[in-house]
């Protein structure tokens, strides 16, 4: 258990697949799936985070394991509230303080869901709550000065939302988020193998296939995997290899989808910050983004230079518990 003593600040990017939370002065603290497996007939919590994700899909009746959170937002608020409390007590320890927390959400989301944000994490326990946007959290998590009048790109891919964001004098200029992410690129596995090898394969099995052999551009050499699922002719087990050019096949769709997004914002983008931006180029962030050559993808189609942020997955994180820095401000 973490102690901290009065005035604990809490960062925390609440993601659709991933939770990580970032304490001032101490770094990442928590990094888990935002799993929750709940007794159906009692209501109670039995498991979040890792221990709640080795349940997904191997549960007996009265315990579900489900993501609270879709494409971004609380799809279930009661359990969100839940999941939010256990990862607070985790990191807060035994202190009788409550902390602040800077809470990331998705550049488009309504007033609706940015209060059920803020309300869960209050009845969690947090003594007061900031919300900050996904793009800019995770600019500042990669270390760019957003402060400065030039345009910088930001295309964040988490699990359930891609944010892009066009950043100038530290504000969005630009933005959209769209609901295709890494869950999306899990989904359009799911079905592929489905068509194609007619086995049917689960949510972990296709997240494996996409980061061990996934690509949305071309490789050099094609890699395989073995995998197992269940034939739908005879509804038994059956191992299958799938090949990387298959995957390709799965995923270029969704991989288009977010290439035409970042062009539409690229379109609407001021000429002056356009130019910075074709000068500076495009910065990926988030897990989403390491889908093998989707930079590569991204880079052909716009012929703009694309860099992938250092420590990605944590961008926004990192840049949440930055921006705790600034808290008394914002708090006065």
């Amino acid at each position: 258990m973490f102690k901290f003593g009065f005035g604990q600040d809490i960062g925390i990017d609440l993601g659709t697949a991933t939770v990580i939370a970032y304490v001032k002065g101490k770094g990442v603290v928590l990094r888990e799936p935002s799993v929750v497996a709940v007794d159906s007939n009692t209501k109670e919590v039995l498991a979040v985070g890792e221990e709640a994700r080795r349940m997904l899909g191997r549960t007996p009746g009265n315990i579900v394991a489900t993501r609270p959170l879709r494409e971004g937002v609380i799809s279930d608020y009661t359990v969100t509230e839940k999941m939010l409390k256990y990862f607070i007590n985790k990191i807060n320890g035994k202190t009788i303080f409550a902390p602040r927390a800077m809470i990331c959400i998705p550049s488009r989301v309504t007033e609706v869901e940015k209060k059920a944000v803020i309300d869960a994490a209050t009845q969690a326990g947090a003594r007061k709550v900031f919300l900050i946007e996904e793009p800019i959290a995770a600019a500042i998590g990669a270390g760019i000065d957003i402060a400065k009048p030039c345009g910088n790109m930001v295309v964040d891919i988490g699990g359930g939302t891609t944010d892009i964001a066009v950043i100038s004098l530290g504000g969005s200029v630009e933005s959209t988020s769209l609901k295709v992410a890494g869950d999306k690129f899990d989904e359009y596995i799911i079905k592929y193998i489905k068509k194609k090898h007619n086995v049917m394969i689960g949510e972990r099995t296709a997240e494996d296939l996409k980061i061990n052999i996934g690509c949305v551009y071309p490789k050099i050499q094609d890699t395989e995997m073995e995998i197992r699922g269940r034939d739908l002719t005879t509804g038994l087990p059956k191992n299958i290899t799938v090949f990387s050019s298959e995957m390709l096949e799965a995923m270029i769709e969704p991989a288009m989808m977010i290439v035409d997004a970042v062009h539409s914002v690229l379109e609407k983008t001021p000429p002056e910050l356009a130019a910075d931006i074709s000068s500076r180029g495009i910065y990926m962030t988030g897990g989403g983004c390491l889908v093998d050559g989707l930079d590569k993808l991204l880079q052909e189609k716009t012929g703009i230079n694309v860099m992938i942020a250092n420590d990605a997955v944590s961008c926004v994180a990192l840049g949440t518990g930055k921006a705790l820095d600034n808290l008394d401000a914002i708090d006065r």
